[in-house]
């Protein structure tokens, strides 16, 4: 009984440390948000003028001081945009939150507005600079979380080129032709007129007076706004088909309360394709966080629930009451670790069915409450062993497991048994098992 409460123990000093850490990257992106909305807010204040008290504002000329204020607004709305990537766990989302992270602090050192209370000026952005400094200390304590790619298509790629590179000849050409042009004295004059023509709102402040003047304005009005029509459109359109998507996934929550004695996959990755396909045979549902992986098994024809499989509102959603099995198999055995606790706190008698990544992590799965734990990389290793050593049925067996029944997998079991050490793997197993229990 020693061994058991031993390992009760690890399992609930496991879970304990799963749910700091979650609770720390929370902590972490809620702070951020805070961050953007504060700097939005003073920002904002800065705008309409008022005075300014900044710790820094006697060492900072008044031309910089103005434009840290009223910048602030831009810095937050951008740092409020990558929350949502931070919240899905993205590494450029994370990268441009440490950049902008500093920036907001600064911007209320400088900027920060005074208000009048009991006869005493205080500056309202200090809690501004305190929470920038927190916020950017959270994120980089917590910088293994945020591994997530951001991949974008290569239309994507292709139409923020086709933004830069308007921007780019507007400019250039504005600056170069100003001797045409009325209003155009520097550079930032060039780049306001690339921008406010691409965009088509001519405020009538920058007109071109020459010829040429005007054959260049005409080409940068139609390349830039064709740029951004088809850029805005094309960058867009993922996200909405998303949200659609997601919206119709909640229309039909009818269909997910038909789903009996089904299958619950969570997560989504190249280890869990395979599952998918041979789960076709059965009623199944998939649970992961990925908007972009859920809309493709969704064009797939695939059931899937868009949230974090750890929670147990999506398994609630996926009928885990109902479920015969579920199957954790993505690359992050920590997150199906976390998976696993709370599906089988839903549910005491689900067989559970989990992939270990890592070898190590097997031990530590099987206590986190999965019924079975398969290790791909030993049983492929020890396929690849047997076959080098002159096994000569270990081509057949795998292929036959891969497209056979449960009768044909049985009788290649028995033919290659004679050939392979099919029983190693067991062995290993017992041992494992075994030192577990002296443990």
């Amino acid at each position: 009984m020693s061994g058991v409460d031993e390992e009760l123990d690890e399992a609930q000093r496991s879970v304990r440390r799963a749910g700091r850490s979650l609770f720390r990257v929370r902590a972490a992106i809620g702070l951020v948000t805070v961050v953007a909305l504060l700097s939005i807010a003073t920002g904002i204040i800065n705008i309409g003028g008022t005075e300014t008290s900044g710790l820094l504002s006697a060492y900072v000329p008044q031309s910089v001081e103005q434009a840290f204020g009223f910048t602030g607004a831009l810095t937050g709305f951008i740092l409020l945009a990558t929350t949502a990537g931070l919240r899905r766990g993205v590494r450029v989302a994370w990268g441009i939150a440490v950049v902008l992270l500093p920036v907001t602090a600064f911007q209320g050192l400088v900027g920060s507005t005074g208000v009048a209370v009991a006869g005493r000026t205080i500056p309202v952005a200090t809690p501004l600079v305190a929470l920038s400094v927190l916020s950017l200390l959270g994120l980089l304590i917590n910088f293994r979380t945020f591994d997530r790619e951001f991949d974008l298509g290569t239309t994507q790629l292709a139409a923020l080129a086709a933004i830069v590179g308007a921007q780019v000849y507007g400019t250039a050409g504005a600056f170069a032709l100003q001797d045409g042009f009325t209003g155009v004295d520097s550079l930032t004059d060039a780049f306001y007129f690339a921008l406010v023509t691409a965009s088509t709102v001519g405020y009538g402040d920058v007109t071109p007076e020459t010829e040429t003047a005007k054959l260049f304005a005409m080409s940068a009005l139609v390349i830039g706004t064709a740029s951004f029509a088809v850029a805005l459109g094309t960058l867009l359109t993922p996200a909405i088909e998303a949200r659609l998507a997601e919206a119709l996934g909640t229309m039909n929550e009818s269909r997910l309360e038909l789903l009996d004695d089904h299958v619950i996959v969570v997560g989504f990755s190249d280890m869990t394709e395979p599952i998918i396909e041979e789960l076709g045979r059965v009623d199944f549902i998939v649970i992961t966080r990925d908007e972009e992986k859920a809309r493709r098994l969704r064009n797939r024809d695939i059931d899937v629930v868009v949230a974090d499989p750890s929670d147990e509102d999506p398994l609630r959603q996926a009928g885990i009451e109902r479920a015969r099995a579920l199957v954790a198999a993505t690359d992050d055995d920590a997150q199906d670790a976390l998976a696993i606790l709370t599906a089988r706190e839903l549910n005491p008698d689900l067989n559970i069915v989990a992939a270990a990544t890592e070898r190590q992590n097997e031990k530590k799965l099987k206590r986190a409450g999965a019924n079975t734990v398969v290790s791909p990389a030993v049983i492929g290793g020890h396929l690849l062993a047997q076959s080098a050593l002159g096994g000569a049925g270990v081509e057949n067996f795998a292929a036959r497991i891969a497209r056979a029944d449960e009768k044909e997998i049985a009788a290649a079991d028995e033919e290659l048994a004679e050939e392979v050490d099919v029983e190693g793997l067991e062995a290993e197993e017992e041992t494992a098992d075994a030192e577990s229990d002296d443990e």
